[in-house]
């Protein structure tokens, strides 16, 4: 059987899982041993603040129901809340509190420096010019 090269999802998963073992190995480091992976989902760009978990879900492509299990785990331990949308009297939306900031510190702290051994490995041109072909990318209209 011939050696078949990744195919572009492949290699944008490669990245992914580097940029999650990046935050999920700092993250007990520094005092959040009780995060899995699936919560870390939440707290990433641009972060849960100010939205309903129903559209929260939607931007993960989860389900309301597994995303409200992610947000309850994480309300219980104290990393956010679902209050009132002031909006909305009927609709929630995630608030982070200042043990979530931090999460997201430490995670954004952890991802600047894999940024920056990327550019190293990569060089510095050759580093933005990836990032600027995949914000390329982000903004191009869907098309399913």
């Amino acid at each position: 059987m011939e050696k078949v090269e990744p195919m572009i999802g492949a290699l944008l998963r490669y990245g992914w899982q580097r940029v999650m073992k990046t935050i999920l190995s700092e993250l007990p480091q520094e005092g959040f041993t009780d995060l899995q992976q699936a919560h870390v989902i939440v707290f990433l760009y641009p972060g849960p603040e100010g939205l309903s978990p129903g559209a929260l879900a939607e931007r993960h492509g989860m389900s309301k129901q597994a995303m409200n299990q992610l947000l309850h785990s994480l309300e219980q331990l104290g990393y956010l809340t679902r209050g009132v949308d002031p909006h909305n009297r009927r609709a929630r939306i995630i608030q982070l509190t200042e043990r979530g900031e931090r999460v997201v510190a430490v995670a954004r702290r952890k991802l600047v420096l894999l940024e920056q051994e990327w550019a190293a490995q990569l060089g510095e041109e050759r580093f933005a010019a990836l990032k600027q072909m995949l914000q390329e990318l982000r903004r191009l209209p869907e098309r399913l």
